[in-house]
């Protein structure tokens, strides 16, 4: 094993050589049909208190009872475990995102439609996730855009008023940057509709674009 620094921020260890990849008898093809609905990752991204999580977990909510398959990983869950070791540095930023990425991309190729919850701050973490999906379609990245001066009025956790008084540094959109997506798939502005909204505006996406349809919630109202 060596440690092989990356182009950008942070540094990942190289797999060993005596590593190979086991292909599996189901298909991810037999998989999304068995559900009925493609795999894909919904990858919200926008500041702290912009609404990622609450949409996330409402959109979810939307598609479950429709009959689809999702699951969502929020940034402050995934920091209880998987992560549990990193900071807030860049670098450690950088690995908390390739870490869900990774696990990200195993929902989507099982079929499920995975929905992330992460502040994801650096646009080149979120393109190296898009890069390494086995389909371009698999990663839909959607700006949850809220000013952060909303964000700050809100303010659940108290988390921005702990950074304005130094007890919490590097904190993004204070003394941390946020890269804004440049070309994202979707934004939906927390800020001017309410997260019912928000969320059939995401459903409605996955509608136009194939990724659920209404052959599946057929399927699930009739049984």
């Amino acid at each position: 094993m060596t440690n092989d620094t990356n182009p950008g921020r942070g540094s990942v260890r190289a797999r060993s050589s005596n590593v190979t990849w086991h292909e599996t008898h189901v298909s991810r093809d037999e998989r999304e049909e068995r559900r009925g609905h493609r795999g894909a990752i919904l990858w919200f991204t926008g500041l702290s208190a912009s609404g990622k999580s609450t949409l996330a977990i409402e959109v979810e909510k939307r598609l479950f009872e429709e009959g689809h398959f999702s699951f969502v990983l929020d940034g402050d869950n995934i920091r209880h475990g998987l992560n549990g070791d990193l900071g807030f540095s860049p670098e450690d930023r950088t690995e908390n995102i390739r870490r869900i990425g990774e696990v990200a991309k195993l929902f989507a190729e099982a079929g499920t439609l995975v929905l992330t919850a992460f502040i994801s701050p650096y646009r080149l973490d979120r393109d190296r996730i898009r890069e390494i999906m086995s389909r371009p379609t698999d990663f839909v990245e959607i700006h949850v855009s809220c000013p952060v001066e909303v964000c700050e009025a809100r303010d659940p956790k108290g988390l921005y008023r702990k950074a304005r008084a130094g007890e919490i540094p590097n904190f993004t959109g204070i003394d941390a940057p946020y890269e804004t997506p440049e070309s994202p798939e979707l934004v939906v502005e927390t800020n001017v509709y309410d997260v019912a909204a928000c969320a059939e505006q995401v459903v409605a996406y996955l509608r136009e674009h194939g990724y659920i349809s209404n052959e599946s919630r057929l399927r699930a109202v009739t049984g």
